[in-house]
């Protein structure tokens, strides 16, 4: 039998976006090395991320603060919806919000995101084989750590939804053999100072 150790697996969204979508903004840049600083000091191994140029950007600058890890584009990482739930599945009290907020999915995102969430919990989840610690980073987006985040704590395929991420926040899971999958960190911003946090957010939901 194939060893197994631990995994711990990073999640960061991506800096905030600039307006016309080729990168980042300036705050996004600024939010991106403030995270790699964040986790120079961690061993990472790997740094996978989506195929937008927000989320490439942010790697590579995240990369930089790294010790020898170069970032692998995969489609497991890019912005898809995970899963579209039947109104049956949602509370009654809340099915409407969620498939109005649902509603301005396009078919092909929907369609892609049930090809790849499967995917993504196949490539990101878990213990690892060879008896050594691994610690993986993923620079995503929001919907993508909702959905790996409502995995680890085997919640409803539909409770992706409210779980959201404020760019550059670092949630942490853990995946022991043995052990049922533990949450570390959600949504941490700690890196970031006060003007650059909670931005992806609607200005009310600032905390």
């Amino acid at each position: 039998m194939t060893d197994l150790a631990t995994r711990y697996l990073y999640l960061a969204r991506h800096g905030e976006a600039a307006p016309d979508g080729t990168g980042l903004s300036e705050a996004g840049r600024r939010q991106a090395v403030l995270l790699g600083r964040r986790l120079a000091d961690r061993p990472i191994a790997a740094l996978h991320h989506g195929p937008l140029p927000r989320a490439a950007q942010t790697a590579r600058l995240v990369a930089e603060r790294l010790d020898g890890v170069a970032p692998v584009e995969c489609e497991e990482a890019g912005d898809y919806v995970p899963y579209v739930p039947a109104r049956d599945e949602l509370p009654p009290d809340s099915a409407e919000f969620l498939l109005d907020f649902l509603a301005q999915a396009t078919p092909e995102e929907c369609a892609a995101g049930a090809v790849l969430a499967p995917r993504a919990v196949e490539r990101f989840t878990g213990p690892v084989p060879g008896g050594e610690d691994r610690h993986e980073l993923v620079v995503t987006h929001a919907f993508l750590i909702g959905w790996l985040l409502r995995h680890a704590l085997d919640a409803p395929a539909w409770r992706w939804l409210g779980l959201n991420a404020a760019n550059a926040g670092l949630t942490v899971l853990r995946y022991a053999p043995g052990r049922p999958p533990a949450v570390l960190l959600v949504n941490d911003q700690g890196h970031l100072p006060a003007e650059l946090r909670w931005t992806g957010y609607p200005p009310d939901r600032h905390c």
